[in-house]
């Protein structure tokens, strides 16, 4: 089964769709340390570095996947629905239109649904509906899926009208009080990594922004959401606790060694898997590395979307 990827970032998703059987024939980013990133783990793969918009042949694939960027939606962003990142998705249009899989799967921030975005993933559906395919979205919380962190994003998938299939059923969560496995903690994830790591995490003062809320969570729970934003990073369990003190407040309960994730430990709780590997080249500053990982998909999330989808295959 073969698979193109766009706006692939350093593979977090492409991750999942490989371990759910493809073959990822061309993966695309802009980032040039999302790219070098992306070969060190995945070496077979045609990474083609650069715009979109540039690409004009496509291979041909049974699947096609997608994450295209969301500063325009995310909570922690501009949140401007003029701003043109808004309207990648008919780049990615274009490449379903060419390709012509028989599925697609985009993955994009929840924000997406909030009522002053609501024409743009009106006009996302309209698209891929004319290109031809039967199109479902949901919420889902990469936290239900094995994932060690609280993680909301919503999925689009669609299925090529000509199949005569069923409607996509998204799937049922696995982790959680009322499911067979229980939610995956920092613990599970981090707790055999160094503790000060030096070198590997941001360690500039924490600003009254940063105290504006809780950015801290225990051991035994799981993660807050990762960021892209290394200034914004959650804190490392070791960190003391924080309290309220007053209206967007927050202090450090008691005094001692206090640090934000390393991008390394930010990874894990991305899913990555322990031998992930980091490239030292010419783009790879810290607070690239923060953003490459803060970019990805999950890809324990992605798996368990592509498996959901029928066998539509042969």
């Amino acid at each position: 089964m073969k698979a193109v990827s766009l706006f692939s970032g350093c593979g977090g998703s492409d991750a999942g769709v490989i371990s759910a059987g493809f073959e990822i024939m061309m993966a695309n980013d802009k980032l040039a340390y999302a790219r070098d990133t992306y070969q060190a783990n995945h070496p077979e793969t045609d990474y083609v570095l650069g715009d979109v918009s540039k690409i004009e042949l496509f291979p041909s694939a049974q699947l096609l996947v997608g994450c295209y960027p969301c500063q325009g939606f995310s909570q922690g962003g501009v949140r401007q629905p003029s701003r043109g990142i808004n309207q990648l998705y008919l780049e990615f249009a274009r490449a379903l239109r060419a390709i012509k899989p028989k599925a697609f799967v985009v993955e994009n921030v929840s924000g997406m649904v909030r009522k002053n975005f609501a024409h743009l993933l009106e006009d996302q559906f309209r698209v891929f509906k004319e290109a031809g395919y039967c199109v479902k979205a949901e919420v889902l919380n990469a936290a239900d899926y094995g994932v060690p962190q609280e993680r909301k994003r919503i999925l689009i998938v669609g299925i090529r009208d000509d199949l005569g299939v069923d409607e996509y059923q998204f799937p049922k969560p696995t982790h959680g009080d009322a499911f067979e496995h229980s939610r995956v903690t920092i613990r599970e994830a981090i707790g055999d990594m160094e503790e000060w790591p030096e070198g590997e995490f941001y360690a500039r003062e924490f600003h009254w922004y940063y105290l504006s809320r809780d950015r801290r969570r225990g051991w035994e729970d799981v993660s807050k959401t990762i960021v892209a934003n290394p200034r914004h990073v959650p804190l490392h369990p070791m960190s003391p606790k924080l309290i309220k003190k007053q209206h967007n407040e927050w202090a450090f309960e008691t005094e001692g060694r206090a640090r934000r994730f390393s991008y390394r430990e930010a990874a894990r709780l991305q899913g990555f898997p322990e031998g992930f590997s980091f490239p030292d080249t010419s783009a790879g500053s810290l607070d690239m590395r923060y953003k490459v990982v803060g970019n990805a998909v999950p890809p324990q999330l992605f798996e368990a979307v592509v498996r959901a989808l029928p066998p539509i295959w042969d």
